[in-house]
């Protein structure tokens, strides 16, 4: 078994590069979008065959247990060479695979985590719910416990990829009796072809339908389904909330949107305007201090310690970084903002789709608000 983590940098950086360039599609480079499943299914098969489906995973358990400064060197690679962001695998490698190797039982561990690698199971995330974004803790679908089964009904919503994830893992009311809103809530696994569940996709701002609305309507699952203990799904989800802003909070896409910026720049020659160069450079700061916060929180999760409420500093500063370089590169654009492309591959930069795009991150992953809350009170201890 290959020990990436003694390899050299600079040897590690070159068999990523020589990966990606002989595997990775020319035309699906630089996608302003996620890219739907069929599109994007031969590279994620490549990954699986070579075993880099889950970068950071544990070795053991099918990973390349990669250190953070690798890890960051193997996302530095697929920007470079605009490798579409493996959103349909993410919700798997990245959030309930590092989970299940925390909590799942040695049953789940063995029979999810293979073919969360491979991509047999497509996973997606139901959290939000019409009545419960930010405030997830006032879910109210609920899961009634029937001998050994759990009975579903209820909505989740703006829930990404669903019409390509074949299974989504939750969040559900198993006891409406509990005292604290955050009590009395279970950790599921569900089969989206189980009958009962619809899938019904939400047209976004920039026209695609990367978003779902979910609906259970008695749906039967079976009980050894429910990660951690029964009612205890609020802890469980607390490691993988760690899990998801760490991903969220990836430099992956600034860079994306900064890359577009200087092919921009140099297309119109603003290198030479004193005025945008001060704005570029600003840009470029806060993206070196948004690298530097990610591996901070990386070099923690390698570590397994515990990903505590200091995490929602990276996640305001990811989306918030996202959202002025996409503004910047927008404003740059002039009369070019308004055409929209497929990708930046043809040499034409799209500027209006991925400002469109980071619209909603400062929304999705909790509110900037509901963020800088927690940071006052859990991180600052300021009173209410």
């Amino acid at each position: 078994m290959q020990d990436w983590n003694a390899m050299h940098d600079d040897d590690f950086r070159m068999e990523v590069r020589r990966f990606i360039e002989q595997n990775y599609p020319e035309h699906l480079r630089f996608l302003t979008n996620r890219p739907p499943f069929q599109v994007i299914k031969p590279w994620l098969m490549k990954l699986a065959e070579k075993g880099w489906s889950a970068p950071h995973w544990p070795v053991e358990y099918g990973g390349m247990g990669l250190s953070p400064r690798k890890l960051l060197i193997y996302m530095d690679e697929q920007g470079r060479w605009g490798v579409a962001r493996q959103f349909l695998g993410e919700a798997g490698t990245v959030q309930l695979g590092p989970m299940l190797i925390s909590h799942g039982t040695p049953e789940q561990k063995k029979n999810l985590l293979p073919k969360i690698l491979t991509y047999e199971n497509i996973w997606c995330q139901g959290y939000s719910e019409p009545n419960a974004g930010s405030d997830l803790a006032s879910l109210s679908m609920e899961a009634r416990l029937e001998d050994d089964s759990f009975v579903l009904n209820g909505r989740k919503i703006w829930t990404s990829s669903g019409l390509d994830s074949t299974h989504i893992y939750l969040l559900a009311r198993s006891d409406k009796q509990a005292r604290k809103k955050q009590q009395g809530i279970s950790f599921l696994l569900v089969d989206l072809a189980a009958p009962g569940v619809t899938v019904r996709g939400i047209k976004n701002i920039s026209g695609t339908t990367e978003y779902c609305e979910i609906t259970f309507d008695n749906v039967r699952i079976p009980i050894s389904n429910m990660v951690g203990e029964l009612h205890q799904g609020w802890t469980v989800s607390r490691s993988l909330m760690g899990f998801e802003r760490i991903n969220t909070g990836s430099p992956r896409r600034a860079e994306f949107a900064f890359k577009r910026l200087e092919a921009l720049a140099r297309e119109r020659g603003l290198f030479k305007d004193a005025g945008f160069v001060d704005r570029y450079t600003e840009l470029a700061l806060d993206l070196a201090d948004l690298k530097a916060v990610f591996v901070h929180f990386a070099d923690m999760l390698c570590r397994g310690e515990t990903l505590d409420a200091d995490l929602s500093v990276l996640q305001l500063l990811s989306a918030e970084t996202n959202q002025r370089i996409t503004e910047f590169l927008l404003e740059t654009s002039g009369e070019l903002g308004l055409t929209v492309t497929e990708s930046d591959s043809d040499g034409r930069v799209d500027a209006l789709q991925p400002f469109l795009v980071m619209r909603a991150v400062t929304i999705g992953a909790g509110t900037s608000e509901i963020h800088r809350d927690i940071i006052a009170k859990r991180v600052l201890k300021l009173p209410s």
